[in-house]
């Protein structure tokens, strides 16, 4: 039978609106006791709230999809967890947990579902600033549950050119090392008035309320390295709803699965067969110093 993906976004709206939200609004700037997730040299935390929130998610959907697979950031185990061509929710229960710890409003819960390793549904839930927004393959994207019309919104913004977009960046939880200098160069590059010339640039704190944004027509592009798959799975679904794209950060990779650890966003056009959206990827792409390269 042929899986319901609009069901299934139905369902993760439902658990992120009763079960997820209230506890990641309830709890922010609450906990001082956190985890470095990656050693000390990082910044990279997380609380006993995101493996709380995890455990809710993972077991309100396998009563639910009891075939499908599941992959959450708190469970993950490195060169263990793999993702598959079955049905596979991949879930990050609290994104921007940094955010999160300091109660800076933009913490979130990120779920989405691949089929062939490809992100099919996803639901993006910031509980404080009560935005939902949620898409499915072929469904289009809903904010707070009503259809959202990308297209009028991509008419609104003009082309899209990189010397007058504003584009999100994260400098991560490593602060050292080559990836660290290739993300400094770049920023540089991107914001230098004989290079990219930018008109700015944002950092949310959350690689999925980044990508929502984007295809909200509110960024126009995010470039990074060292997310994982539940950072962007949610947000690559309802991004691909919008004509927007994800490829990899550095130069000629056009072609990227959910777990490539760099990727550029970049939003859609409204008139998709002018090739704006190449040259912008082009451009952005010449901007970059070094390569971003992650196990």
């Amino acid at each position: 039978m042929p899986i319901n993906y609009k069901e299934i976004e139905e369902f993760l709206c439902k658990l992120a609106l009763e079960k997820v939200g209230p506890i990641i609004k309830s709890k922010s700037g609450t906990l001082q006791e956190y985890d470095l997730k990656t050693g000390s040299r990082r910044v990279d935390i997380v609380t006993a709230i995101d493996k709380q929130v995890e455990a809710i998610i993972w077991e309100t959907v396998k009563k639910e999809y009891p075939d499908f697979k599941f992959i959450g950031e708190e469970s993950y185990i490195k060169n263990v967890t793999k993702i598959t061509d079955e049905p596979t929710f991949i879930i990050d229960p609290i994104d921007g947990t940094t955010n999160f710890v300091h109660d800076f409003p933009f913490s979130c819960t990120s779920m989405g579902l691949t089929v062939d390793k490809i992100p099919v549904v996803g639901v993006i839930f910031n509980p404080h600033i009560n935005l939902l927004v949620s898409a499915s393959k072929s469904n289009g994207v809903r904010v707070n549950g009503k259809e959202f019309d990308y297209k009028d919104k991509l008419k609104s913004m003009g082309p899209l050119v990189l010397n007058k977009s504003i584009v999100a960046l994260q400098p991560g939880s490593a602060r050292e090392g080559s990836n660290f200098i290739c993300k400094m160069k770049t920023y540089q590059n991107l914001l230098d008035c004989e290079k990219g010339f930018i008109h700015g640039f944002r950092n949310l704190g959350s690689s999925a309320m980044t990508l929502a944004y984007i295809a909200l027509g509110k960024l126009d592009s995010y470039w990074d390295g060292g997310c994982y798959c539940w950072d962007v799975c949610a947000g690559w679904c309802i991004l691909n709803e919008t004509g927007g794209t994800i490829v990899g950060a550095n130069d000629q990779e056009w072609q990227i699965g959910v777990n490539n650890r760099t990727y550029l966003a970049v939003r859609g056009c409204f008139e998709s067969t002018s090739g704006e959206q190449k040259k912008y990827i082009k451009d952005f792409w010449s901007c970059v110093d070094g390569k971003l390269s992650y196990e």
